[in-house]
């Protein structure tokens, strides 16, 4: 018997975050003229147990030959962290504004106010030719990791879902360089069910 739900995009938006440089800081991805609209409100009460939304943000990423250092990416509700990819070893071959996209599905685990609600990560994953382990341009493809890395899922900060709660997407990278960037180019938002 059919659930009569759909899937429904709650944000595509294109236009280039600001480049996130030179700094070893937990950073939006969303700063910037035009990035600033990619801010999503979901409404108050829209989370219900075993609701599913998918993130994917995609862009370009430079990274420093040798000491690389790691990337890692979180999504937060609300000002909370309700997803953490962790540290994301990168490529120790230097890499120069190279794509890269992180799609991110999270299942709604529990309603309601205070810490209460929460989300569990479900198929995740960065891939990139910046990623550890991708092979080289001319033996072709890219690197694909599950996220969280290095680790197995688990439950992400509760937060209140009886009121509205912005959506923002934030990289920290490990090594501060001029050299190396991170620059968010799309991000799309559905909500799967």
């Amino acid at each position: 018997m059919s659930l009569n739900t759909w899937a429904e995009t709650l944000l595509a938006h294109k236009g280039d975050g600001t480049a996130v440089t030179n700094t070893v800081t937990r950073t939006s991805l969303l700063t910037g003229a035009s990035a600033t609209r990619a801010l999503y409100t979901f409404p108050a009460n829209f989370f219900e147990p075993n609701k599913k939304i998918k993130v994917r943000a995609t862009g370009r990423i430079t990274t420093v030959v040798t000491s690389p250092g790691a990337e890692r990416f979180d999504i937060t509700l609300g000002g909370i962290i309700v997803w953490d990819s962790l540290a994301i070893n990168l490529n120790i071959v230097n890499k120069v504004d190279v794509h890269w996209c992180l799609d991110v599905e999270l299942f709604c685990q529990a309603v309601g106010s205070g810490t209460t609600a929460t989300l569990f990560p479900g198929r995740c994953s960065f891939e990139s030719e910046a990623v550890i382990g991708a092979p080289l341009p001319t033996a072709g493809g890219s690197g694909m990791l599950l996220l969280p890395y290095n680790t197995a899922p688990v439950v992400g900060a509760g937060f209140t879902s009886v009121v509205s709660n912005q959506m923002d997407v934030f990289a920290k990278q490990s090594i501060s360089t001029a050299t190396s960037s991170i620059q968010l180019h799309t991000l799309d938002i559905t909500a799967l069910n």
